[in-house]
């Protein structure tokens, strides 16, 4: 009898041993694809190209040819850092641009929120803009702390189309610089956390990003605010980050493009989304290839790649980079060369002012 104990005592902890060895989340699991299909693995753009939407905010020391060479690999010609900031810390970054590399590097500015609703804020935040752009930046970004966290001087949150920041959108009109703005997050983070919210793996795994219905505000509410805004400052150009939020609904997204002739889109972040609706998507750029720009949103180089493939391919089920964004497979596009070098160079050659063409082919 102990015998017979000691024989099953030892085969339940053997069992419990390949259970534990044999365990992997779902992060883990990526299992090869038995398909024979076509594979086209990218690791440089066909053409030289300009990402709108970066983020480096150490930009002021140092040398940046170790940033450059990595570029160069992509062939990135063309760097935007939207985390200028504003004032001296700007003027630190462009100062260092300048004397580094100043065909390779465009900066943003960006407004300081802090204490809106003072006497005097919005003529103050205007000044700055206009300091900023003469010393050499060439854009806006607002990121999506206006609309989520921002607060006036009362404590209230700042409504993305809060009528104390108009001047400010019309002054970047009249200096002939875009906003790139982005507003909310993906609908799903508002969406109950269940079985059914295609974005359960990221919300479930980055606590922090879920939503409450009203949490500061619905989703259409923010959504809805930044129209009102887009709408209102029709001599101001905006470019709506991420799809404005409806990648995964291209007919909407178009219908709002073409009620707000004043606004082009960047897909930082959502190539997930066109990525597994290659026709649709491709539709899409041929319809508003004059209206669309590359954007990537962290810097993080082996993750072009999937960039590359969707845009440049017509290859066929290949993983994404990032499990916890999107676990379905991607498509390409095969968008042809023509609609390529809009998507890559030319159309933010014509919306964001002083980069220098000479990079760039015919």
């Amino acid at each position: 009898m102990r015998s017979l104990l000691i024989i099953t005592g030892s085969l339940l902890a053997v069992q419990l041993a390949s259970a534990q060895t044999s365990h992997m989340d779902f992060e883990k699991y990526a299992p090869t694809s038995t398909l024979v299909v076509p594979e086209h693995k990218i690791s440089r753009a066909r053409f030289p190209f300009i990402d709108v939407h970066n983020h480096q905010r150490a930009m002021s020391a140092g040398d940046l040819k170790g940033l450059q060479a990595e570029m160069d690999k992509l062939n990135m010609a063309v760097m935007v850092n939207l985390s200028g900031e504003n004032g001296s810390r700007l003027q630190n970054k462009i100062d260092n641009i300048r004397s580094t590399s100043p065909k390779r590097f465009i900066v943003f500015a960006n407004v300081n929120f802090s204490g809106i609703g003072e006497p005097g804020w919005t003529e103050k935040a205007v000044k700055q803009l206009e300091e900023d752009v003469k010393y050499g930046a060439n854009g806006l970004k607002v990121f999506k702390n206006l609309g989520l966290s921002v607060k006036d001087n009362t404590g209230k949150r700042v409504t993305v189309d809060d009528p104390r920041l108009d001047p400010v959108w019309a002054k970047c009109g009249e200096l002939k610089i875009p906003v790139l703005i982005h507003t909310a997050d993906p609908k799903p983070f508002w969406d109950p956390e269940d079985e059914h919210n295609e974005r359960w793996l990221e919300i479930t795994s980055h606590p922090g990003r879920k939503r409450g219905p009203n949490d500061p505000a619905p989703w259409e509410v923010l959504i809805e605010e930044q129209h009102r805004m887009f709408k209102k400052h029709t001599g101001t150009t905006f470019i709506a980050a991420h799809f404005g939020w409806y990648p995964n609904n291209l007919p909407k997204l178009g219908q709002l493009m073409d009620e707000m002739p004043n606004v082009v889109v960047e897909f930082g972040a959502v190539i997930a989304e066109l990525g597994r609706q290659p026709r649709m998507a491709r539709r899409f750029f041929e319809k508003y290839q004059d209206r669309i720009l590359f954007g990537k949103d962290s810097w993080v180089p082996e993750e072009y790649a999937t960039y590359f493939r969707v845009l440049e391919t017509e290859d066929e089920y290949f993983p994404y980079h990032k499990k916890y964004h999107a676990f379905w497979a991607m498509y390409g596009m095969g968008l042809p060369d023509a609609i390529l070098k809009k998507i890559y160079y030319r159309n933010a050659l014509r919306i964001i002012p002083n980069i220098d063409r000479s990079q760039f082919p015919e």
